[in-house]
């Protein structure tokens, strides 16, 4: 495969993971906002885009609608959800030979929703349709791609990119949220905290889950042990490393080029399979947390470098 398909595989996944997410965080923190001051919702909102990556607010200088429109609709914002959905359509006109015409008219037809039917500035009950709207075509696009493309080295590299981008980004977010809620103790959440720790496991879609592992006893110890470490849950970053090193052992055998970006990967595994939540919560949560950030980025500056910007010597020896 050129690597420059690759490339756009890669990332037109990424994309619309990144768009996905961020669509789930602002819808969860829009409904929280009923239940909070303007001063306790900054703070939130704050928070919130700190795990997207993006700038926090001036103090009292934006409403939620606002945020909610900058989070979704600025093209200029990179991370922005119309941002990331217009740069995965990009990426996949740019292999359009390469995937189904599902997939193709499905990408389209997110594209064209999200550049019409854009909500107003202010919080309405209509944002919350466009947010659930990309939820689903997200979802969509998803599982077409599954059930419509070949399962070869094209559809591996939009796995990579799917699961990279989510462990990353949920990494991320549970370092934002457990640095104001440290998650030592194994005691039921307190009455001012329960709120929270239910927000963060909808914003995993995580609840049902949790629950049905655990009962709705929520316990920060637990709730960190469910989203790092559980090897079943689909948005664990224990299942992410899980398929990112299974995407990268097909692809190595696919193209006869295996390596570092593999090794990496396995690391990462192996750290989450034998990790013990009561030897990672505390006061050394975040810095673990950051590790695995830390580690996914290394994964994917691997992957560059072993297969999609590699020196041409490399290609003719192969």
């Amino acid at each position: 495969m050129l690597s420059r398909v690759a490339d756009s595989l890669y990332w037109m996944s990424r994309y619309l993971e990144r768009a996905e997410h961020t669509a789930r965080l602002v819808s969860v923190n829009l409904h929280l906002t009923l239940d909070r001051t303007p001063v306790d919702s900054a703070h939130h909102w704050g928070r919130l885009l700190s795990s997207l990556r993006m700038p926090p607010p001036a103090p009292d200088s934006m409403s939620p609608g606002e945020l909610t429109a900058d989070a979704t609709l600025d093209l200029s914002n990179h991370d922005a959800i119309a941002a990331s959905i217009g740069a995965a359509r990009e990426n996949a006109r740019q292999v359009r030979e390469q995937i189904s015409s599902e997939m193709w008219e499905q990408m389209n037809r997110l594209f064209l929703a999200v550049r019409r039917d854009v909500p107003d500035a202010s919080w309405t009950s209509h944002t919350h349709e466009f947010l659930a709207s990309v939820m689903e075509g997200v979802h969509l696009f998803q599982g077409i791609t599954d059930a419509t493309m070949t399962h070869g080295e094209g559809w591996q590299y939009i796995e990579l990119g799917r699961y990279i981008e989510r462990a990353s980004a949920t990494a991320a977010l549970l370092d934002v949220h457990y640095r104001d809620f440290p998650g030592g103790r194994d005691q039921p959440a307190e009455v001012g905290e329960y709120v929270e720790w239910v927000a963060l496991l909808r914003s995993c879609c995580a609840f049902e889950a949790y629950c049905r592992h655990y009962t709705a006893d929520l316990r920060s110890i637990r709730i960190a042990e469910f989203l790092i470490l559980n090897p079943d849950f689909p948005r664990s970053i224990r299942f992410g490393a899980g398929r990112i090193q299974a995407s990268l052992k097909a692809i190595a055998a696919l193209t006869g080029r295996g390596g570092r970006a593999e090794r990496l990967a396995g690391r990462l595994l192996a750290s989450l399979d034998y990790g013990q939540v009561d030897e990672i919560v505390g006061d050394q949560l975040p810095a673990y947390l950051e590790g695995i950030v830390r580690q996914s980025n290394q994964i994917n500056a691997a992957v560059y470098q072993q297969y999609i910007d590699y020196p041409i010597d490399a290609a003719l020896s192969a």
